[in-house]
């Protein structure tokens, strides 16, 4: 049990990152596609000045959420060192953009004006995303300060040696020639 505490608290977070990603993508898609209409008088949407970059942001955050989720569960499944950087290097991104559409979404927050209950969602997701992600984030990354929670940086299943396993005895030789 105490080899995976780091992976079963990091699981139901990543799952339920996952469909919140979905649903940025989601609103985010359909609130630009409004925008991009000129359908800003919908009863349902609205807007102001931060509203187009937010909405980027928004689904640039949400598209690379949903991949980083994808490496994420890899690595939950394999529970390695060498899954660790393929997942926490998304995640790391993913939580970039997350914050960068956080940032955008005070910005539509402080500026005002009517803003659409699908606007409002969106907001409340990214912000809720961005601490989320966060969490996420130092989770997978706990290995680093005790192998309790999780696979760590440095694992010792590889041989050290750099030996070849199928040619015993042959590290290091040059292809072609002969070992006496």
């Amino acid at each position: 049990m105490a080899q995976t505490v780091g992976r079963t608290v990091a699981a139901p977070l990543l799952f339920l990152n996952l469909i919140m990603y979905l649903i940025v993508v989601g609103f985010a898609s359909w609130c630009l596609n409004k925008f991009i209409n000129g359908q800003t008088n919908h009863p349902s949407f609205g807007g102001n000045g931060a509203t187009m970059f937010f909405l980027i942001f928004a689904i640039l955050a949400g598209v690379m959420g949903i991949a980083s989720k994808l490496a994420g569960a890899n690595h939950l499944r394999a529970w390695r060192s060498d899954s660790l950087a393929a997942a926490g290097s998304s995640s790391l991104v993913a939580w970039a953009l997350t914050a960068l559409a956080f940032g955008l979404a005070c910005k539509q927050i402080s500026i005002g004006g009517h803003r659409g209950w699908r606007l409002k969602i969106l907001e409340a997701f990214i912000i809720i995303l961005a601490f989320t992600q966060l969490l996420y984030v130092l989770l997978i990354h706990a290995g680093v300060f005790s192998k309790k929670y999780g696979p760590g940086y440095r694992d010792n299943d590889y041989p050290a040696t750099g030996a070849d396993p199928i040619h015993k005895g042959t590290a290091g030789a040059v292809p072609g020639t002969r070992v006496v």
